[in-house]
């Protein structure tokens, strides 16, 4: 259903943000601030804050010895304090972190969602210190595409995704840092209000890279593109820093309208001056995180779903940096990519690019459960959840899948991966039917063993081929008269962490045990088991 005008209207009256604006004419600076008391404002006594940066998205500035910057404003740009480590920030009346200036310094574009208003001022900005000291590692919140159509939809991130979080950590804190992957809602921006205030409840900083889906896709020009979604979330690209990582959240989608596709992967010349002075003096001791929508590496062979070029400029950029991670969504699928030279990267070791799965899975499809959710399982048999990034202090890290449930069709299922083998076999048969594991987090040298009746360990062989669970679905769906869901289940689609080996049918008839051992290189041994019987048959 599309929105109506007054949604729309509502939208953009709730969307506007509450920052701390000193005046209405234009301005070529401000001053960055200790924020002691933590409310946003700069109060008597609160001390400015040297060497400090603030950034258009393309020029970085220094403050001085008072905290005092220079950044003439620039039309259509969003300013931006890149937060350090050792400090938090104050929120919005959104509940999102407060680091940003809008700035619009005439009329744009008449957009569906409203674009950016004209906003003409200048600002402070307020860091609050962190009293707790990093002894630990970072715990940061990974969700890939939460893409809700409707309200409905919001209510299902609420249930499936946020909730569980909260009751599962009783009140404690969630986590340290969040992180969506684009495709925050599926076209109707009038909805960014509401996710934002289901994911507040979180209690968490969250940060927010643009999606393909968060389009004004009225717009003429790519530059004008986002202007709805920065009007709510702050800049497309930018810079955050914790003790133990840094954060760069690009807007990677390159809008091509009237084009076909109408949008494709890459990055604009000003991203790249962003990231060349950002990144001149980035700290090569901590993890660098690139977090974006639109994965790096190309959807299939032959296909450019990233332009190769940006691809091979952002390489450069990168190589020099001891310890990089790429967090990538959109595919609604997931997967480890480990870049080498044959794709342009030049950097001592492989770039790893985890592609997240997605928050909202198959699009939250599928046959509801007894709460009410639809199953929503991908096409490559993931469940969808989302993700846990550890960070430690030297740069090490690790990576979890979390499903926001499990399915029930009935087959052996953990946190960590899923089996499917036939309930019953004839004894003797030829041994053509074989337990299958889907290892959510495998990768291409992942080990995945198998054995029976606690009998020797054996190697799995990895296979890219649709997950069987899938295709069953996918059959109950064409079997059915009606509909089982509001949509079907995903289309099966080869998995690229599927795992199969074949099932003896010589042993004794009864009921045999099949147990599978993965090693996961973060959370080391993970095992699930269950069974099947040998029957003996006489054929009529």
């Amino acid at each position: 259903m599309r929105p109506s005008l007054f949604a729309v209207a509502l939208w953009f009256a709730l969307a506007v943000p509450a920052t701390s604006v000193a005046q209405a004419a234009p301005c070529d600076g401000g001053r960055v601030f200790e924020d002691r008391n933590g409310n946003g404002r700069r109060d008597a006594g609160e001390r400015g804050l040297p060497g400090q940066r603030v950034s258009d998205g393309e020029r970085i500035a220094v403050t001085d010895a008072q905290g005092r910057f220079r950044l003439p404003l620039r039309d259509n740009r969003s300013q931006f304090l890149i937060k350090p480590a050792g400090y938090r920030l104050a929120s919005r009346a959104s509940g999102l972190p407060d680091y940003w200036l809008n700035v619009r310094l005439q009329d744009g574009p008449a957009l569906k969602y409203g674009g950016m208003p004209v906003a003409t001022g200048c600002r402070d900005y307020g860091l609050i210190p962190e009293r707790r000291t990093p002894a630990g590692a970072l715990d940061v919140l990974v969700f890939a595409d939460p893409q809700t159509k409707t309200a409905t939809d919001v209510d299902y991130y609420r249930r499936d995704i946020v909730e569980p979080l909260l009751v599962g950590h009783a009140g404690a804190r969630v986590a340290d840092l969040g992180l969506s992957l684009g495709d925050i809602t599926h076209d109707d921006l009038t909805l960014y209000p509401q996710l934002n205030a289901v994911t507040a409840r979180l209690g968490v900083p969250w940060l927010h890279a643009p999606g393909n889906h968060d389009l004004d896709f009225d717009a003429t020009r790519d530059e004008d593109s986002l202007l709805s979604f920065r009007h709510v979330y702050g800049p497309d690209s930018y810079a955050w820093e914790e003790p133990q990582a840094n954060f760069v959240v690009l807007d990677d989608v390159v809008y091509q309208p009237g084009g076909k596709p109408d949008y494709i992967g890459g990055l604009r010349p000003d991203q790249f001056a962003f990231l060349e002075n950002y990144l001149a003096g980035a700290s090569k001791q901590r993890l660098l995180v690139l977090a974006l929508h639109i994965p790096l590496f190309d959807a299939a062979p032959g296909r450019e779903t990233f332009r190769r070029a940006d691809r091979e400029r952002l390489f450069a950029l990168l190589k020099e940096f001891p310890n990089v991670l790429v967090l990538s969504g959109h595919s609604h699928t997931q997967r480890h990519v480990f870049h080498d030279a044959a794709e342009g990267w030049q950097g001592a070791k492989p770039l790893h690019e985890y592609n997240v799965g997605a928050a909202c899975g198959a699009f939250w499809s599928g046959v509801k459960d007894a709460q009410g959710i639809p199953d929503t399982t991908m096409s490559d048999g993931t469940p969808n959840g989302y993700a846990r990034l550890s960070v430690r202090n030297d740069a090490g890290y690790g990576l979890r899948w979390f499903p926001a449930r499990q399915s029930d069709s009935g087959q052996a299922a953990s946190p960590y991966l899923r089996l499917y083998l036939p309930k019953a076999v004839r004894r003797g048969s030829y041994p053509v039917r074989g337990v299958f594991a889907n290892v959510y987090m495998g990768r291409e040298d992942s080990r995945v063993e198998y054995r029976i009746d606690q009998g020797e360990w054996k190697p799995m062989r990895r296979i890219e081929q649709p997950d069987p669970a899938v295709l069953a679905e996918n059959a109950r769906d064409d079997q059915a008269e009606r509909l089982r869901g509001y949509d079907r289940a995903a289309i099966a689609t080869p998995s690229a962490h599927l795992w199969n080996a074949m099932l003896p049918t010589d042993a004794a008839a009864g009921e045999h045990r099949v147990e599978v051992r993965v090693f996961d290189p973060w959370q080391g041994e993970q095992r699930l088991s269950a069974s099947y019987r040998l029957l003996d048959a006489a054929q009529d």
